[in-house]
């Protein structure tokens, strides 16, 4: 089946996976703006490595789900709070919201140093402003008129309602994250201590 693919990162390593166990993949990655990690640095990784690659802009993905195009969708994360919401570039909230309408499972793959179990819940992640700039020109031409208010946010917060499952090099948290996330987190303590 065909996968989704939201912004850069660990994602990629399920992706490669899924090929080297002889699964069909076709991967429709966003373009992931405004610096367009999706199709200048996801897609050129997947060609590298031979896999079918369509590139979207972040606006299709729920027409594509909707054709029925989307098996799952894996995203990365910059980091993962202690009940599960995720915080990943941009959009990747609204790529979660959609998944869930059209019924698309929505994983999180990420290492386990990404989860902090100080961070109870998503709103206590704080969201970097990004440089209006990057929203207001392209290849430094203006694309907005000047005077034009920019939000311009790095990164969104995905609740754990929506994530089907996050995926870790110790194994797989799911619902209920607290629980699971924290199982993952010990062991993984554990292992470096021992």
């Amino acid at each position: 089946g065909a996968l989704a693919t939201a912004g850069y990162g660990t994602a990629l390593g399920v992706i490669r996976a899924a090929v080297e166990q002889g699964k069909k993949i076709h991967v429709y990655a966003d373009e992931t703006r405004p610096f367009l990690q999706g199709s200048r640095l996801t897609a050129w990784e997947l060609v590298k490595d031979g896999i079918p690659t369509t590139v979207i802009s972040d606006n299709m993905s729920g027409a594509i789900m909707r054709q029925g195009k989307i098996g799952a969708v894996i995203v990365g994360a910059d980091r993962i709070a202690a009940n599960g919401d995720v915080a990943n570039k941009i959009g990747t909230y609204t790529v979660a919201v959609l998944a869930k309408e059209h019924g698309i499972p929505f994983y999180v793959a990420a290492p386990i140093s990404t989860v902090d179990l100080e961070t109870p819940d998503g709103s206590k992640i704080p969201i970097e402003q990004r440089n209006p700039a990057e929203v207001t020109h392209i290849a430094g031409k203006a694309i907005t008129p000047a005077g034009v208010q920019i939000e311009n946010p790095a990164f969104d917060v995905t609740p754990a309602k929506l994530v089907t499952a996050i995926v870790t090099e110790r194994g797989i948290a799911r619902a209920p994250y607290e629980q699971s996330l924290a199982a993952l987190v010990r062991g993984a303590e554990q292992t470096t201590e021992a």
